[in-house]
């Protein structure tokens, strides 16, 4: 069982006490505890069964505008004692930093809305292997399945951030996430894929049948797969790759990176960067979302960002560090996006197939190819020709390439937008990028 709120609330007022009377002007510390449960299966075979028991403890330490931190999982008074001594000593050598503070006391949290992010249910261990024996019969059905690998796992956690300005607070997250690898092998090619599904409540994962069966289509689809020359083609992603472009527009729109000049949108606020038809949004609040929260890793509330609005690019990802080096203030984005989603395109997906006569559909991509400084965007792809909206015939050994500057204006989206991860997007179409095959 996870420890509860008031025993993380009182090792909080511990350390933040200890602080304060060796000489601290100021300090934040985090305690948590976590559970993970997981059950591995193998060729419809029990293959490993583990169980983690984490307590994590960190703390900030500040004398004026020096700050250090340190970090461990024993959480003795003794130990903690011991620690929060040694991070004091360590802060009174380490230089000043015009932009170390606490966070602003008017943006923290004041209240905690009911996201429903946690469930108590517990599924024991008998359960978890039924549903993966279940999941890889079916999955291993057709004979061209030569290998399969799944896994279920149940990880529970609770946590409190506070600060010596007064602020404490933290909530419980749940997670139950079932995974099926698949290997299929005929005459010409041996080939892999997956398919997943993690949800915050135990009852909305994908039933193990379904799970399964799409992880064995999906593999079996791929093999004996064609090269293709190379030429410039509109590029579709599916759903699960095409959420990759948003992760790393997210990246390059922190305000860490705005801040160090490494990102190729600095400068580019309020700037058209997208097409009018694009729209992302970054949404803490959804009910069950595996990306909401209430507050960010400072305690400053998130909000909901329209990051691009019709295009044009409205707000950077901003904590408070580097928020004070750009001017601006945090908007709860300390550790990063919470829901992060484009908004549903105008078109069906079969709509987006059929808008150009030939083009490459992308289900996986092999590598990271995304420099962020330049913009530029290269990586290993695997999918299939599409010609007047029919796959033909899967390909591979191709790579993709392009510029985000140039990739973001020529994107289309379907409306088939689904919220199976933190991060989504519904299929995209991409015009014009560089494809090298054979």
């Amino acid at each position: 069982m996870i420890k509860d709120q008031d025993f993380l609330k009182a090792k909080a007022a511990h350390c933040l006490d200890v602080a304060k009377k060796i000489g601290a002007t100021n300090a934040s510390v985090t305690i948590g505890h976590s559970i993970s449960e997981t059950v591995n299966f193998r060729n419809n075979n029990l293959d490993e069964s583990n169980r983690s028991d984490g307590l994590a403890f960190s703390i900030d330490t500040y004398i004026g505008k020096k700050k250090s931190s340190i970090s461990s999982s024993n959480l003795l008074d003794q130990n903690l004692n011991t620690l929060i001594e040694k991070c004091y000593e360590t802060t009174k050598i380490t230089p000043e930093d015009e932009f170390n503070s606490l966070p602003d006391q008017n943006l923290l949290a004041d209240s905690l809305k009911n996201l429903n992010i946690y469930d108590d249910t517990h599924i024991e261990n008998h359960k978890k292997i039924d549903y993966l024996k279940e999941l890889e019969s079916t999955a291993s059905e057709d004979k061209k399945i030569v290998n399969t690998e799944s896994s279920f796992t149940e990880k529970k956690s609770n946590f409190i951030l506070a600060n010596s300005d007064g602020f404490c607070s933290g909530y419980k997250t749940s997670s139950f996430t079932a995974s099926c690898v698949a290997v299929a092998k005929d005459e010409k090619s041996m080939e892999r894929d997956y398919e997943y599904s993690s949800k915050r409540y135990l009852d909305d994962i994908k039933d193990p049948k379904s799970l399964g069966k799409i992880a064995s289509h999906q593999t079996i689809r791929k093999l004996s797969p064609k090269k293709i020359g190379s030429e410039k083609l509109s590029v579709v992603f599916d759903k699960r790759i095409a959420k990759g472009m948003l992760s790393a527009f997210a990246s390059a729109i922190s305000s860490s990176a705005i801040a160090r000049g490494t990102s190729f949108l600095k400068d580019q606020l309020n700037e058209k960067i997208f097409s009018n038809s694009i729209n992302i949004i970054d949404k803490p609040d959804i009910i069950k979302g595996l990306g909401s929260k209430n507050f960010d890793s400072e305690g400053v509330k998130s909000d909901t960002l329209n990051l691009v609005k019709e295009g044009i690019l409205k707000s950077y990802l901003v904590d408070s560090y580097n928020g004070r080096k750009l001017n601006l203030k945090s908007n709860g984005r300390s550790g990063g996006t919470t829901n992060l989603y484009f908004e549903n395109g105008n078109q069906s997906y079969d709509e987006l197939l059929k808008m150009n006569s030939r083009c490459i559909y992308i289900t996986e991509t092999i590598g990271h190819g995304s420099n962020l400084v330049t913009g530029d965007y290269s990586v290993g792809a695997t999918g299939f020709l599409v010609e007047n909206g029919q796959f033909k015939y899967p390909i591979n050994e191709i790579t993709i390439a392009g510029n985000f500057k140039n990739m973001f204006k020529k994107i289309f989206l379907a409306n088939d937008l689904d919220f199976e991860y933190s991060t989504n997007s519904p299929t995209m179409m991409i015009e014009g990028m560089t494809v090298a095959g054979k």
